[in-house]
């Protein structure tokens, strides 16, 4: 699959912080039941390497790695079988690991810059972060002016209230988002409610 393949997925992507390895299936197997497939685990956590691999086992879920800043972490988050590596920046380095290793990268940008270095390395999908912090999406709008070819994933500050919103612009393809996936023990019933609802704001 292609970074876009995974961001066409699902219209939220549920950015996870995994405490207790043993939460990670149950959660995994809650959201790909509401509808939510694609799941970045952020590498926050000791339990995050381990969780990737046991969310690894529900079927139908495309598990990927958050938080990758250095070539390390790369390697770890490949070595846990991340399908995607998603990155709150983009660094020279990094984007040219990612490319060189051909797994499906979203890098993180706010602004012209950090833009135009993604296309400088033939990338042009893009994580829009933090997104509220950052201007919101009068700023977004802004910036895929004159970047009319790139595609975004705005995260941070991205609620089940203003999702929607963020969505119906069309440059982005899909939102992150925390409230998706609640830290902690696990309510299946309860998460895959929250995922359905999450899964019909596109």
């Amino acid at each position: 699959m292609t970074i876009e393949d995974i961001m066409r997925t699902a219209p939220v992507i549920p950015v996870i912080v995994v405490d207790e390895v043993h939460h990670a299936e149950p959660l995994a197997r809650a959201l790909v039941a509401g509808g939510l497939r694609v799941l970045e685990v952020t590498l926050r956590t000791e339990a995050a390497l381990p969780a990737i691999a046991a969310m690894k086992k529900v079927d139908g879920a495309i598990v990927g790695a958050g938080t990758v800043t250095n070539q390390e972490g790369l390697a770890k988050a490949l070595g846990a079988g991340s399908e995607f590596i998603v990155s709150p920046g983009l660094t020279e380095t990094l984007g040219k690991a990612a490319i060189r290793e051909g797994v499906p990268f979203l890098p993180g940008i706010s602004d012209a810059d950090d833009i135009m270095r993604g296309l400088d390395l033939g990338l042009n999908h893009f994580k829009f972060f933090p997104a509220m912090a950052s201007g919101g999406l009068p700023a977004l709008k802004a910036l895929a002016g004159p970047f009319g070819d790139c595609k975004f994933c705005p995260t941070g500050g991205i609620s089940e209230e203003n999702a929607a919103e963020w969505l119906a612009f069309d440059p982005v393809l899909c939102v992150g988002g925390s409230w998706v996936a609640p830290r902690g023990p696990i309510d299946e019933a309860e998460v895959e409610q929250i995922a359905r609802r999450a899964s019909a704001l596109a």
